[in-house]
Protein backbone atom coordinates (compact mmCIF):
# COMPACT_ATOMS: atom_id res chain seq x y z
CA UNK A 1 0.00 0.00 0.00
CA UNK A 2 1.30 3.19 -1.22
CA UNK A 3 1.86 6.20 1.63
CA UNK A 4 0.72 9.45 1.00
CA UNK A 5 2.13 12.47 3.07
CA UNK A 6 -0.56 13.96 4.98
CA UNK A 7 1.04 17.63 4.37
CA UNK A 8 0.66 17.73 0.65
CA UNK A 9 -2.76 16.32 1.02
CA UNK A 10 -3.78 18.83 3.32
CA UNK A 11 -2.68 21.33 0.98
CA UNK A 12 -4.92 20.01 -1.75
CA UNK A 13 -7.66 19.41 0.49
CA UNK A 14 -7.61 23.30 1.23
CA UNK A 15 -7.48 24.07 -2.23
CA UNK A 16 -10.20 21.80 -3.15
CA UNK A 17 -12.61 23.53 -0.43
CA UNK A 18 -11.88 26.73 -1.67
CA UNK A 19 -12.43 26.29 -4.96
CA UNK A 20 -15.42 24.91 -3.83
CA UNK A 21 -16.63 27.89 -1.16
CA UNK A 22 -16.24 30.23 -4.34
CA UNK A 23 -18.42 27.94 -6.65
CA UNK A 24 -20.90 25.95 -4.41
CA UNK A 25 -23.12 29.09 -3.06
CA UNK A 26 -24.23 29.91 -7.05
CA UNK A 27 -24.18 26.24 -8.46
CA UNK A 28 -26.77 25.08 -5.17
CA UNK A 29 -28.89 28.27 -4.88
CA UNK A 30 -31.97 26.57 -6.38
CA UNK A 31 -31.37 23.36 -4.36
CA UNK A 32 -32.89 22.42 -1.19
CA UNK A 33 -29.19 22.09 -0.08
CA UNK A 34 -26.79 24.28 1.51
CA UNK A 35 -22.63 24.84 1.50
CA UNK A 36 -22.63 23.87 5.30
CA UNK A 37 -24.06 20.08 4.63
CA UNK A 38 -21.44 19.60 1.91
CA UNK A 39 -18.29 20.69 3.75
CA UNK A 40 -19.57 18.94 7.24
CA UNK A 41 -19.60 15.68 4.59
CA UNK A 42 -16.39 16.50 3.10
CA UNK A 43 -15.06 16.97 6.62
CA UNK A 44 -16.10 12.98 7.70
CA UNK A 45 -14.97 12.15 4.91
CA UNK A 46 -11.43 13.23 4.80
CA UNK A 47 -10.83 12.16 8.00
CA UNK A 48 -11.58 9.07 7.69
CA UNK A 49 -10.02 8.25 4.84
CA UNK A 50 -6.52 10.20 5.83
CA UNK A 51 -6.02 8.69 9.50
CA UNK A 52 -2.69 11.16 9.60
CA UNK A 53 -4.38 14.20 9.74
CA UNK A 54 -4.46 16.20 13.48
CA UNK A 55 -6.83 14.94 15.43
CA UNK A 56 -9.99 17.65 15.48
CA UNK A 57 -10.96 17.19 18.61
CA UNK A 58 -12.18 20.43 20.01
CA UNK A 59 -11.31 19.47 23.59
CA UNK A 60 -7.80 18.43 22.82
CA UNK A 61 -7.36 22.07 21.11
CA UNK A 62 -9.46 24.48 23.37
CA UNK A 63 -7.51 27.97 22.43
CA UNK A 64 -7.86 26.67 18.34
CA UNK A 65 -11.98 26.24 19.18
CA UNK A 66 -12.02 29.55 20.41
CA UNK A 67 -9.76 31.52 17.95
CA UNK A 68 -10.94 30.23 14.53
CA UNK A 69 -14.52 30.19 16.06
CA UNK A 70 -14.27 33.66 17.56
CA UNK A 71 -12.61 35.00 14.14
CA UNK A 72 -15.53 33.45 12.07
CA UNK A 73 -18.18 35.07 14.19
CA UNK A 74 -16.46 38.39 13.80
CA UNK A 75 -16.33 38.74 10.28
CA UNK A 76 -19.38 37.02 9.60
CA UNK A 77 -21.11 39.91 12.24
CA UNK A 78 -19.60 42.62 10.22
CA UNK A 79 -20.84 41.40 6.90
CA UNK A 80 -24.49 41.22 8.49
CA UNK A 81 -24.18 44.49 9.66
CA UNK A 82 -22.73 45.88 6.24
CA UNK A 83 -25.52 44.11 4.43
CA UNK A 84 -28.20 45.52 6.23
CA UNK A 85 -30.59 48.34 4.56
CA UNK A 86 -32.64 49.65 6.94
CA UNK A 87 -32.33 52.53 8.65
CA UNK A 88 -32.23 51.93 12.92
CA UNK A 89 -35.12 52.40 14.65
CA UNK A 90 -37.43 51.52 17.38
CA UNK A 91 -40.64 50.74 15.14
CA UNK A 92 -38.47 49.56 12.10
CA UNK A 93 -36.91 47.05 13.89
CA UNK A 94 -39.98 46.06 15.80
CA UNK A 95 -39.50 42.39 15.00
CA UNK A 96 -35.77 42.03 15.87
CA UNK A 97 -36.30 44.01 19.46
CA UNK A 98 -39.14 41.01 20.04
CA UNK A 99 -37.10 38.46 18.98
CA UNK A 100 -34.40 39.32 21.52
CA UNK A 101 -36.35 40.64 24.05
CA UNK A 102 -39.32 37.59 24.05
CA UNK A 103 -37.86 35.12 21.86
CA UNK A 104 -34.36 34.32 22.76
CA UNK A 105 -35.21 34.69 26.75
CA UNK A 106 -38.35 32.40 26.48
CA UNK A 107 -35.90 29.87 24.16
CA UNK A 108 -33.31 29.97 27.30
CA UNK A 109 -35.36 29.15 29.64
CA UNK A 110 -36.88 26.42 27.89
CA UNK A 111 -33.34 24.97 26.98
CA UNK A 112 -31.67 25.25 30.20
CA UNK A 113 -34.69 23.29 32.07
CA UNK A 114 -34.57 20.53 29.37
CA UNK A 115 -31.27 20.49 30.29
CA UNK A 116 -31.24 20.25 33.79
CA UNK A 117 -34.79 17.84 33.74
CA UNK A 118 -33.76 15.67 30.52
CA UNK A 119 -29.89 15.88 30.35
CA UNK A 120 -29.30 16.09 34.21
CA UNK A 121 -27.01 18.88 33.94
CA UNK A 122 -25.98 20.79 37.11
CA UNK A 123 -27.02 23.81 37.46
CA UNK A 124 -24.25 26.23 35.83
CA UNK A 125 -23.37 23.37 33.11
CA UNK A 126 -27.72 23.95 32.24
CA UNK A 127 -27.09 27.79 32.19
CA UNK A 128 -24.37 27.34 29.53
CA UNK A 129 -26.33 24.91 27.35
CA UNK A 130 -29.23 27.49 27.66
CA UNK A 131 -26.65 30.13 26.67
CA UNK A 132 -24.71 27.92 23.93
CA UNK A 133 -27.59 27.17 21.90
CA UNK A 134 -29.78 30.80 22.38
CA UNK A 135 -28.14 32.74 19.46
CA UNK A 136 -29.06 32.65 15.92
CA UNK A 137 -26.27 32.01 13.99
CA UNK A 138 -25.22 34.88 11.64
CA UNK A 139 -22.46 32.57 9.93
CA UNK A 140 -24.71 29.41 8.39
CA UNK A 141 -27.98 31.25 8.15
CA UNK A 142 -26.93 32.96 5.11
CA UNK A 143 -29.40 31.69 2.58
CA UNK A 144 -32.39 33.02 5.10
CA UNK A 145 -30.84 36.45 5.58
CA UNK A 146 -29.79 39.92 3.73
CA UNK A 147 -27.53 38.60 1.03
CA UNK A 148 -25.90 42.18 0.07
CA UNK A 149 -25.98 45.81 0.14
CA UNK A 150 -28.93 46.97 -1.79
CA UNK A 151 -28.17 49.29 -4.86
CA UNK A 152 -30.66 51.31 -4.09
CA UNK A 153 -30.29 53.30 -0.98
CA UNK A 154 -34.71 53.68 -0.51
CA UNK A 155 -34.75 49.67 -0.69
CA UNK A 156 -36.61 48.08 2.36
CA UNK A 157 -35.33 44.44 3.16
CA UNK A 158 -37.76 41.99 3.78
CA UNK A 159 -39.24 41.40 6.96
CA UNK A 160 -37.97 37.50 7.38
CA UNK A 161 -34.22 38.61 6.14
CA UNK A 162 -34.17 41.10 7.88
CA UNK A 163 -35.29 40.36 11.14
CA UNK A 164 -33.17 36.69 10.72
CA UNK A 165 -29.95 39.20 10.13
CA UNK A 166 -30.68 41.20 12.55
CA UNK A 167 -31.43 38.84 15.01
CA UNK A 168 -28.09 36.95 14.13
CA UNK A 169 -25.98 40.35 14.64
CA UNK A 170 -27.51 41.52 17.87
CA UNK A 171 -27.81 38.07 19.68
CA UNK A 172 -24.79 36.68 19.42
CA UNK A 173 -23.60 39.18 21.59
CA UNK A 174 -26.21 39.20 24.43
CA UNK A 175 -25.41 35.01 24.62
CA UNK A 176 -22.42 36.26 26.29
CA UNK A 177 -24.03 37.82 29.22
CA UNK A 178 -25.51 34.13 30.10
CA UNK A 179 -22.34 32.64 28.95
CA UNK A 180 -20.74 34.87 32.01
CA UNK A 181 -23.63 34.11 34.20
CA UNK A 182 -22.52 30.46 33.64
CA UNK A 183 -19.18 30.92 34.43
CA UNK A 184 -20.18 32.22 37.46
CA UNK A 185 -21.80 30.00 38.99
CA UNK A 186 -19.81 27.46 38.13
CA UNK A 187 -16.53 29.41 40.07
CA UNK A 188 -18.49 30.66 42.56
CA UNK A 189 -21.49 28.18 43.32
CA UNK A 190 -25.14 28.90 43.07
CA UNK A 191 -25.27 31.27 45.59
CA UNK A 192 -25.96 34.79 44.22
CA UNK A 193 -23.74 36.75 46.31
CA UNK A 194 -21.25 34.95 44.97
CA UNK A 195 -21.56 36.20 41.43
CA UNK A 196 -24.60 37.68 41.34
CA UNK A 197 -23.10 41.20 41.96
CA UNK A 198 -20.35 41.31 39.61
CA UNK A 199 -22.59 39.78 36.86
CA UNK A 200 -25.02 42.74 36.85
CA UNK A 201 -22.64 45.23 37.35
CA UNK A 202 -20.02 44.37 34.88
CA UNK A 203 -21.62 41.58 32.77
CA UNK A 204 -24.65 43.27 31.96
CA UNK A 205 -24.33 47.00 32.61
CA UNK A 206 -20.43 47.81 31.57
CA UNK A 207 -20.28 45.06 28.72
CA UNK A 208 -23.16 45.83 26.88
CA UNK A 209 -22.91 49.97 26.89
CA UNK A 210 -18.81 49.36 26.04
CA UNK A 211 -19.84 47.64 23.19
CA UNK A 212 -22.76 49.75 22.18
CA UNK A 213 -20.34 52.59 22.40
CA UNK A 214 -17.40 51.75 21.04
CA UNK A 215 -18.64 50.34 18.07
CA UNK A 216 -21.13 53.49 17.44
CA UNK A 217 -17.11 55.20 17.73
CA UNK A 218 -15.30 52.82 15.63
CA UNK A 219 -18.06 52.99 12.68
CA UNK A 220 -18.76 56.84 13.34
CA UNK A 221 -14.89 57.73 12.84
CA UNK A 222 -13.90 54.80 10.19
CA UNK A 223 -16.80 56.41 8.67
CA UNK A 224 -16.17 59.48 8.38
CA UNK A 225 -12.35 58.30 7.56
CA UNK A 226 -13.52 56.50 4.99
CA UNK A 227 -16.55 58.40 3.07
CA UNK A 228 -15.04 62.23 3.60
CA UNK A 229 -15.21 64.39 0.82
CA UNK A 230 -11.90 64.71 1.60
CA UNK A 231 -10.59 61.16 1.31
CA UNK A 232 -12.36 60.62 -1.68
CA UNK A 233 -10.66 63.36 -3.18
CA UNK A 234 -7.41 61.74 -2.39
CA UNK A 235 -8.29 58.13 -3.25
CA UNK A 236 -6.81 56.89 -0.51
CA UNK A 237 -8.60 53.71 -0.14
CA UNK A 238 -8.36 52.76 -3.73
CA UNK A 239 -6.57 49.49 -3.68
CA UNK A 240 -7.13 48.71 0.08
CA UNK A 241 -10.99 47.00 0.02
CA UNK A 242 -9.46 44.24 1.78
CA UNK A 243 -7.79 46.00 4.62
CA UNK A 244 -9.89 48.55 5.08
CA UNK A 245 -12.76 45.99 5.95
CA UNK A 246 -10.48 43.81 7.73
CA UNK A 247 -9.34 46.92 9.68
CA UNK A 248 -12.33 47.95 10.60
CA UNK A 249 -13.90 44.46 12.08
CA UNK A 250 -10.54 44.01 13.73
CA UNK A 251 -9.88 47.83 15.59
CA UNK A 252 -13.04 47.67 16.46
CA UNK A 253 -13.27 44.63 18.43
CA UNK A 254 -9.90 44.40 19.80
CA UNK A 255 -10.53 47.88 21.21
CA UNK A 256 -13.99 46.61 22.73
CA UNK A 257 -12.51 43.42 24.05
CA UNK A 258 -9.38 45.73 25.61
CA UNK A 259 -12.03 47.74 27.37
CA UNK A 260 -13.94 44.39 28.62
CA UNK A 261 -16.81 45.30 26.52
CA UNK A 262 -18.48 42.57 24.29
CA UNK A 263 -17.02 42.99 21.08
CA UNK A 264 -19.33 41.13 18.78
CA UNK A 265 -21.87 43.87 19.90
CA UNK A 266 -19.40 46.46 18.89
CA UNK A 267 -18.49 44.98 15.68
CA UNK A 268 -21.89 44.78 14.42
CA UNK A 269 -22.96 48.39 15.70
CA UNK A 270 -19.61 49.57 14.23
CA UNK A 271 -21.12 47.86 11.03
CA UNK A 272 -24.56 49.21 10.97
CA UNK A 273 -22.74 52.60 11.68
CA UNK A 274 -20.80 52.31 8.42
CA UNK A 275 -23.63 51.33 6.65
CA UNK A 276 -25.55 54.21 7.66
CA UNK A 277 -22.77 56.49 6.82
CA UNK A 278 -22.43 55.17 2.68
CA UNK A 279 -26.21 54.64 2.49
CA UNK A 280 -25.35 56.65 -1.42
CA UNK A 281 -21.78 55.31 -1.80
CA UNK A 282 -20.93 51.85 -3.61
CA UNK A 283 -17.75 51.58 -1.82
CA UNK A 284 -20.02 49.83 1.17
CA UNK A 285 -21.18 47.13 -1.36
CA UNK A 286 -17.07 46.54 -1.66
CA UNK A 287 -16.53 46.04 1.53
CA UNK A 288 -19.09 43.81 1.99
CA UNK A 289 -18.02 41.49 -1.19
CA UNK A 290 -14.84 41.13 0.28
CA UNK A 291 -15.86 40.32 4.01
CA UNK A 292 -18.01 37.72 2.64
CA UNK A 293 -15.58 36.06 1.00
CA UNK A 294 -13.23 36.27 3.79
CA UNK A 295 -16.54 34.48 6.19
CA UNK A 296 -17.20 31.70 3.68
CA UNK A 297 -13.81 30.52 3.71
CA UNK A 298 -13.75 30.86 7.63
CA UNK A 299 -16.73 29.00 7.53
CA UNK A 300 -15.38 26.02 5.22
CA UNK A 301 -12.30 25.22 7.83
CA UNK A 302 -14.84 25.37 10.45
CA UNK A 303 -17.11 23.29 9.32
CA UNK A 304 -15.02 20.68 7.52
CA UNK A 305 -13.15 20.49 11.46
CA UNK A 306 -16.50 19.83 12.47
CA UNK A 307 -17.34 16.79 10.33
CA UNK A 308 -13.42 15.98 10.89
CA UNK A 309 -14.35 15.84 15.13
CA UNK A 310 -17.56 14.06 14.07
CA UNK A 311 -15.54 11.26 11.98
CA UNK A 312 -13.06 10.45 15.10
CA UNK A 313 -15.98 9.79 17.62
CA UNK A 314 -17.04 13.52 18.81
CA UNK A 315 -20.70 11.98 18.82
CA UNK A 316 -19.83 8.35 20.24
CA UNK A 317 -21.45 9.29 23.71
CA UNK A 318 -24.61 10.17 22.54
CA UNK A 319 -27.47 8.79 23.42
CA UNK A 320 -31.59 9.12 23.04
CA UNK A 321 -32.26 11.29 25.59
CA UNK A 322 -29.40 13.59 23.53
CA UNK A 323 -31.16 13.23 20.42
CA UNK A 324 -34.47 14.08 22.03
CA UNK A 325 -33.61 16.86 23.68
CA UNK A 326 -31.62 18.40 20.42
CA UNK A 327 -35.15 17.76 17.86
CA UNK A 328 -37.03 19.66 20.96
CA UNK A 329 -34.41 22.49 20.80
CA UNK A 330 -34.64 22.73 17.09
CA UNK A 331 -38.27 21.43 16.26
CA UNK A 332 -40.47 22.44 19.22
CA UNK A 333 -38.81 25.43 21.63
CA UNK A 334 -36.98 28.14 19.17
CA UNK A 335 -40.48 27.56 16.76
CA UNK A 336 -42.69 28.26 19.80
CA UNK A 337 -40.80 30.88 21.04
CA UNK A 338 -40.40 32.67 17.57
CA UNK A 339 -43.88 32.53 17.22
CA UNK A 340 -44.40 34.25 20.56
CA UNK A 341 -42.37 36.73 20.57
CA UNK A 342 -43.33 37.74 16.82
CA UNK A 343 -47.34 37.35 17.72
CA UNK A 344 -49.03 41.33 17.57
CA UNK A 345 -46.08 42.18 15.72
CA UNK A 346 -45.23 43.47 12.15
CA UNK A 347 -45.24 39.96 10.41
CA UNK A 348 -47.93 38.28 8.48
CA UNK A 349 -48.90 34.72 9.65
CA UNK A 350 -46.39 32.95 6.80
CA UNK A 351 -43.24 35.68 7.40
CA UNK A 352 -43.76 34.79 11.35
CA UNK A 353 -43.65 30.75 10.20
CA UNK A 354 -40.47 31.25 8.58
CA UNK A 355 -38.54 33.48 10.94
CA UNK A 356 -39.83 31.38 13.72
CA UNK A 357 -38.30 28.19 12.52
CA UNK A 358 -35.22 29.10 11.00
CA UNK A 359 -33.51 29.96 14.38
CA UNK A 360 -30.15 28.42 12.95
CA UNK A 361 -27.52 27.20 15.19
CA UNK A 362 -23.88 27.11 14.21
CA UNK A 363 -20.49 28.58 14.86
CA UNK A 364 -21.41 31.28 17.55
CA UNK A 365 -22.90 27.59 19.39
CA UNK A 366 -19.03 26.51 19.36
CA UNK A 367 -17.21 29.68 20.36
CA UNK A 368 -19.20 30.24 23.50
CA UNK A 369 -19.02 26.53 24.56
CA UNK A 370 -15.35 26.47 24.08
CA UNK A 371 -14.31 29.84 25.55
CA UNK A 372 -16.59 28.98 28.77
CA UNK A 373 -15.09 25.41 29.48
CA UNK A 374 -11.67 27.59 28.87
CA UNK A 375 -13.01 29.96 31.86
CA UNK A 376 -13.88 27.68 34.74
CA UNK A 377 -14.64 23.64 34.87
CA UNK A 378 -17.65 22.32 34.10
CA UNK A 379 -18.00 18.85 34.41
CA UNK A 380 -19.24 16.74 31.93
CA UNK A 381 -17.51 19.05 28.94
CA UNK A 382 -17.23 16.12 26.44
CA UNK A 383 -20.57 15.38 26.91
CA UNK A 384 -21.71 19.45 26.67
CA UNK A 385 -19.12 19.37 23.02
CA UNK A 386 -21.45 16.41 21.87
CA UNK A 387 -24.67 17.63 22.93
CA UNK A 388 -23.71 21.40 21.02
CA UNK A 389 -21.92 19.65 17.95
CA UNK A 390 -25.43 16.94 17.54
CA UNK A 391 -27.50 20.53 17.90
CA UNK A 392 -25.25 22.17 15.11
CA UNK A 393 -25.24 19.07 12.89
CA UNK A 394 -29.18 19.04 13.23
CA UNK A 395 -29.13 22.50 12.26
CA UNK A 396 -27.03 22.69 9.12
CA UNK A 397 -29.42 19.24 7.66
CA UNK A 398 -32.48 20.74 8.49
CA UNK A 399 -32.37 24.15 7.49
CA UNK A 400 -29.89 23.40 4.94
CA UNK A 401 -32.29 21.36 3.22
CA UNK A 402 -35.40 23.54 3.96
CA UNK A 403 -34.58 26.84 3.55
CA UNK A 404 -33.96 27.40 -0.09
CA UNK A 405 -37.74 26.31 -0.75
CA UNK A 406 -39.44 28.40 2.34
CA UNK A 407 -37.41 31.56 1.07
CA UNK A 408 -38.65 30.49 -2.58
CA UNK A 409 -41.88 29.88 -1.95
CA UNK A 410 -42.17 33.02 0.17
CA UNK A 411 -40.94 35.06 -2.41
CA UNK A 412 -43.61 33.96 -5.14
CA UNK A 413 -46.00 34.91 -2.86
CA UNK A 414 -44.54 38.27 -2.00
CA UNK A 415 -44.34 39.03 -6.02
CA UNK A 416 -40.85 39.12 -5.31
CA UNK A 417 -37.41 37.39 -7.43
CA UNK A 418 -35.24 35.55 -4.86
CA UNK A 419 -31.97 37.29 -4.27
CA UNK A 420 -29.29 36.25 -6.01
CA UNK A 421 -26.07 35.56 -3.92
CA UNK A 422 -23.26 37.95 -4.14
CA UNK A 423 -20.55 37.21 -6.85
CA UNK A 424 -17.52 35.10 -5.77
Amino acid sequence: MIELDPVPLTYLAVGVATLLAALLPRLLRAAPLSMPMLFVAAGIVVFALIPDLPDPDPLAHPEVAVHLTELCVIISLMGAGLALNRPLGWRRWSSTWRLLGITMPLSMIAVGLLGWTMLGLGVAAAVLIAAVLAPTDPVLASEVQVSKPAQDPEHDDDEVRFALTSEAGLNDGLAFLFTWAAVGIAIAGIAPSGWLGHWLAVDLVWRIAAGVGMGAACGWLLGRMLFSTASERRRITDGAHGFIALAATFLTYGLTELVHGYGFIAVFVAALVLRSNARHHDYVRVLHGFVEQIERLLTVAVLVLVGGAVSRGALEGIGLIDIVFVAAVLLVVRPLAGWIGLAGGVTRRRERMVIAFFGVRGVGSLFYLAFALQEANFPGGDRLWAVTLLAVLGSVILHGITATPAMRSLDRRHGRLPEEPAPA
